[in-house]
């Protein structure tokens, strides 16, 4: 069972907790890892990309010479892909699905992979409660620079409040997700995450 610091917002040590083995301290399966985030950028993906056929482009309807006779090949269309305006050729469509699956367990698997590598890294960080005076920008960023944390972080909570929302959708270095809603991408993605002591327990109790 491995111990972390307690900060509070003003960077202060407040107390230690242990950290469930199970969750933050499992052997990592790059592997897992990989797919994972294969998975997520290839769901992300809308798929509505497409090319125009011959039949598609405008223009093109009448012959450009006549068949014989012009010292010139035969042509049929100014829209044939060969010709500069004209068609494309086994291009993208949109039938194409680049939805991928994964099992629950593999899900699970590379997530608590990604929160272990947090704690290996020492790029988890835990604050005791995370409160807003406001919904100022300002006061989210002075307490980033408390912790340390200015580059891209992630920032965890149990549950969301209008200001906090507020105070950090302006940040492009910032993400704010709820314990329910993280995820192998946005965990490895981040350079710093910042959870609540209660969404380490939401996490625990959700991946035990």
């Amino acid at each position: 069972m491995s111990k972390i610091d307690v900060l509070n917002i003003k960077g202060e040590k407040v107390k230690n907790i242990t950290l469930s083995d199970s969750v933050f301290g499992i052997e990592p399966n790059d592997v897992v890892i990989y797919d994972a985030i294969r998975l997520a950028t290839a769901n992300s993906r809308q798929g509505t990309h497409a090319i125009k056929t011959r039949s598609e482009v405008s223009g093109g309807g009448r012959k450009p010479w006549r068949q014989k006779r012009t010292g010139r090949a035969r042509q049929g269309s100014t829209r044939a892909p060969h010709w500069y305006h004209g068609g494309v050729v086994f291009g993208p469509r949109t039938e194409r699905n680049y939805t991928l699956k994964m099992n629950r367990k593999e899900r699970q698997l590379a997530l608590k992979s990604a929160l272990t590598y947090k704690v290996l890294d020492k790029e988890l960080i835990v604050l005791d409660e995370l409160k807003l005076a406001s919904n100022k920008t300002k006061e989210v960023k002075e307490i980033l620079s408390n912790l340390k944390a200015e580059r891209n972080v992630l920032i965890v909570v149990d549950e969301l409040d209008d200001d906090l929302i507020l105070a950090t959708r302006n940040l492009n270095n910032v993400l704010l997700l709820s314990a329910d809603e993280i995820n192998t991408y946005d965990i490895i993605s981040a350079n710093v995450l910042v959870a609540t002591e209660e969404a380490i327990k939401s996490v625990e109790e959700a991946l035990a």
